[in-house]
């Protein structure tokens, strides 16, 4: 099915009652849960899987996007004003947005950033819709072999981008990987890494993991790092929204940022971050006021959360058609699919066109009651921020626990998330990011199916792993992903020894 047509198809199913509903719901939640600072769409999306379980997979999925793209826009309210991300891919705007604030223009980079975020949303909603049909015609000629080396370039990518640290990335990854192998693998018959304990033989639940990693790891690290017990939050009363010349200076942005955060969305490129530091970098160096940036540029605002945006929408063409989660969000909605019995890939938008174009279909509407949402009623969201952070966190800590119990009515399964939750606060306190594991542990044991299937396929011949020209190409084009900047970095080190080295000795 063609793109017009399809989206003819997703609007009939998503105009109706029930999927309005739940497209303005998820918008209230999204943005709700974006505005209050460490708690993500991926944390929310794994709470409501055992609350959705009755629902129509549609309805479901409506509900799932619309809350990731409204943590998108409630992000950006409080790192403009108080400088602390309600979700990673903020971060970027906490810098500008916030000195725009503290000088009296916190409403222009709120509406700015509002903006931005509809224009980005809505125009790479358009590219998911007409790109997605023309991916699936490639995506069904693949091999197993192939689809292994783009789940390679997964684990690789989102390892090596994501945190400070590439080595901390890829042990992140491995302890998922790991995670993956528990329970019993379904060629041999054997049980893996269960301990001998017979509720660990069906693996560990995804839900109960990111779960705990999230949430039950968020509330250790705040309970014992945070000192103050309420949030500050800057006031934007009588302040005046965009000017004429913030216009001006905003819509250029607003298109870059959506160039750069859609594509690295369709690749696994890391999450949000890689994209908004790259519209910021970019925006930086064109603009004719870079002495601006860092003291208060709108275009350090508009752009980062286009691309913000635009990430989040790139990131359903690789998940619908591939079945690839290129971030975390995107890796509990992969698992919300399988919960429904349903796998996404390239038969998906034959076998369940309704779902799809309905989901695409919901994006263009989520899109557009989030920017009624977030633009009049920003003095709403900033109120939720006066719940003192005990309250708030208690309450996380209790759906979490509630949710964990609920998903197989288990206490096993509370007593393996608050073993999880302490994993996650290790993780958080000593720098490991937690995307890796959590794609690791989804992607891992898809990954292991690819690859026994190319290995039975050829007899047990390794070299038919990279045997196609696609996989020739993915592998050649990771290598230059991973081995440039480390070129460069390498470059840059030798050239300031050797300065430094010239300088000592002329003194």
């Amino acid at each position: 099915m063609e793109g017009i047509q399809g989206l003819l198809l997703g609007f009939a199913v998503a105009f109706t009652f029930q999927n309005l509903l739940f497209a303005l719901l998820g918008a209230v939640v999204g943005t709700l849960i974006g505005v209050l600072p460490g708690i993500g769409p991926a944390l929310t999306i794994a709470l409501l899987l055992p609350l959705t379980y009755g629902l129509e997979p549609a309805s479901a999925f409506i509900l799932f996007a619309v809350i990731y793209f409204g943590a998108m826009y409630g992000g950006s309210t409080t790192s403009i004003l108080m400088k602390t991300p309600g979700e990673s891919g903020s971060i970027i705007t906490a810098i500008d947005g916030n000195k725009m604030a503290r000088g009296g223009r916190g409403a222009a980079a709120l509406a700015s950033a509002a903006i931005g975020s509809f224009v980005a949303g809505t125009i790479a909603t358009a590219l998911v819709a007409f790109f997605a049909p023309a991916i699936v015609d490639v995506a069904i000629t693949l091999g197993p072999q192939d689809y292994l080396a783009l789940m390679v370039v997964a684990f690789l990518t989102v390892s090596s981008l994501v945190g400070s640290s590439p080595l901390r990335g890829i042990v992140s990854l491995v302890i998922g990987l790991v995670i993956g192998l528990v329970g019993i693998d379904f060629q041999s018959g054997q049980s893996r890494l269960t301990f001998d304990q017979v509720r660990l033989l069906d693996g560990i639940d995804t839900v109960v993991l990111i779960v705990a990693l999230f949430a039950i790891g968020e509330v250790l690290y705040v309970t014992t790092h945070q000192k103050s017990s309420s949030f500050e939050v800057m006031s934007i009363k009588h302040q005046k929204w965009m000017s004429r010349e913030d216009w001006r200076r905003s819509w250029r942005p607003w298109l870059r940022g959506t160039a750069i955060g859609f594509p690295l969305g369709v690749i696994p490129a890391g999450g949000s971050e890689i994209p908004t530091f790259l519209s910021y970098s970019l925006e930086r160096k064109i603009s004719k006021r870079p002495e601006e940036f860092g003291k208060g540029a709108i275009e350090g605002v508009a752009g980062p959360e286009a691309a913000n945006n635009a990430n989040a929408a790139g990131s359903m063409v690789p998940l619908l058609t591939l079945g690839i989660p290129t971030s975390a969000t995107a890796a509990v909605i992969l698992v919300a699919f399988q919960q429904y019995g349903i796998q996404p890939g390239p038969q998906l938008l034959d076998t369940q066109p309704d779902l799809v174009w309905g989901l695409i279909a919901s994006l263009f509407l989520g899109n557009l009651i989030l920017l009624i949402l977030n633009l009049p009623l920003v003095g709403l969201w900033v109120k939720i921020l006066t719940i003192p952070k005990p309250y708030l966190y208690a309450s996380i800590a209790t759906f979490a626990l509630l949710g964990a119990y609920a998903v197989n009515g288990s206490v096993f399964d509370v007593g393996l998330m608050l073993f999880f939750g302490v994993v996650g606060y290790l993780l958080r306190r000593f720098g490991f990011p937690v995307a890796p594991l959590i794609v690791g542990a989804i992607l891992g044991p898809l990954a292991e199916l690819q690859f026994r299937r190319t290995l039975d396929i050829s007899a047990g011949d390794p070299t038919k792993l990279i045997s196609t020209p696609f996989t020739i190409v993915v592998y050649a084009l990771l290598l230059v992903v991973i081995v440039v900047p480390l070129a460069v970095r390498y470059h840059r080190e030798h050239v300031r020894a050797r300065e430094a080295a010239a300088a000592a000795s002329r003194a």
